[in-house]
């Protein structure tokens, strides 16, 4: 079928509002899933010159528009720029576990250090995007994986119960980064992104990785500040989410979330979701990671225009997807049977109609 891409679908979404046509949505997909599929590699131009970026973003921006996407997901991360950046992997302590550490981080250095990697992606993306395409996304991280690189998970405890001063100095610290660099952002880069987004994995299967007290008294001020930077600029704000975080819920809907991201069918399916925010958020996603890697294309393809169109009925705003991101380990049949699948949807709306 003819596919002409429209952001103003995923801005309906976004509205919590239903969308004359399904958008797909994914958070992050692997560039060597887009390698595999479109019989062409480019992923090692992301680090090249501006020549070699042009290009990669070429090809980026080609699959999105190929793979029937409206709008193209790409953000630059902010944990990537840190000194001694690591410790949210595991297996050892961040760079600050004392004062004497947090008062000697370089953190006067960061924004221009983001600056240096972030300015001429966004700017060679923006020149890049189809037309009828733009882009979701912009600085990655949220408070959480920030705090966890820069100290680390188990760490922080240490560091709440030994020094709560410098644990409440930590994330005014990192919310303040956070402020500055999106600032920037919207003033420099975002009239190719119509739909801001970060992602912060506050959860785990059975609950949040920090109690929700924490969350709601040291993390919640920080998103509040970005998420209304945002809305000042005159855009809605995406959060995406992995984990059990349904104890924080409604204070991330009363801070301002316009729409939510990240789903597991062992923590909840999707319709609970819709069951309990549809009413007032987006959702995203809906197909479960072991889901697509499990079952064969046939069985994706039917239980994704099944569930699909369900969802699609039962929510006001939905964009499908995986409930997490496409990663390399991803059957490409199986990524593409869930497309095809949403492919099915439209046509049968239009059969219908």
């Amino acid at each position: 079928m003819h596919f002409q891409p429209d952001y103003h679908h995923m801005l309906d979404v976004l509205k919590n509002r239903r969308p004359a046509r399904l958008p797909l949505y994914e958070h992050i997909i692997s560039p060597e899933i887009m390698e595999r599929i479109l019989g062409v590699e480019f992923a090692g131009l992301a680090n090249g010159d501006d020549s070699d970026l042009k290009e990669f973003f070429t090809h980026y921006c080609r699959f999105f528009r190929e793979m029937t996407y409206d709008t193209i997901s790409f953000e630059v991360s902010i944990i990537e720029i840190l000194p001694d950046h690591g410790a949210i992997s595991g297996g050892r302590p961040g760079p600050i576990q004392n004062r004497e550490d947090f008062d000697k981080y370089p953190w006067d250095e960061l924004p221009q250090r983001f600056k240096n990697v972030a300015a001429r992606q966004f700017e060679i993306l923006a020149a890049c995007l189809p037309h009828g395409m733009k882009a979701i996304g912009g600085v990655a991280n949220g408070v959480l994986e920030i705090s966890e690189d820069l100290v680390g998970l188990e760490y922080l405890g240490y560091m709440m119960a030994d020094d709560p001063e410098l644990f409440s100095a930590l994330f005014r610290k990192i919310g303040d980064l956070m402020f500055e660099l999106w600032g920037v952002f919207l003033d420099r880069y975002a009239q190719a992104f119509p739909i801001c987004r970060f992602g912060d994995d506050l959860g785990f299967k059975t609950n949040t990785l920090v109690s929700p007290q924490i969350i709601r008294e040291h993390i919640i001020p920080q998103y509040r500040r970005v998420i209304g930077l945002v809305h000042s600029s005159g855009r809605p704000f995406l959060w995406h989410s992995c984990g059990n975080i349904f104890g924080v819920m409604e204070d991330m809907i009363e801070v301002g979330i316009n729409a939510k991201h990240s789903n597991e069918d062992n923590i909840a399916p999707f319709d609970e979701w819709i069951s309990l925010y549809g009413d007032r958020i987006g959702l995203l996603g809906g197909f479960d990671l072991n889901f697509l890697c499990s079952k064969t294309p046939e069985e994706i393809f039917a239980g994704v225009v099944e569930l699909g169109q369900m969802f699609r009925q039962q929510a006001k705003g939905y964009a499908l997807g995986s409930g997490n991101s496409i990663p390399e380990y991803i059957p490409v049949e199986s990524y593409m049977a869930m497309l095809n699948a949403a492919q099915q949807i439209r046509q049968n709306e239009i059969n219908t109609d």
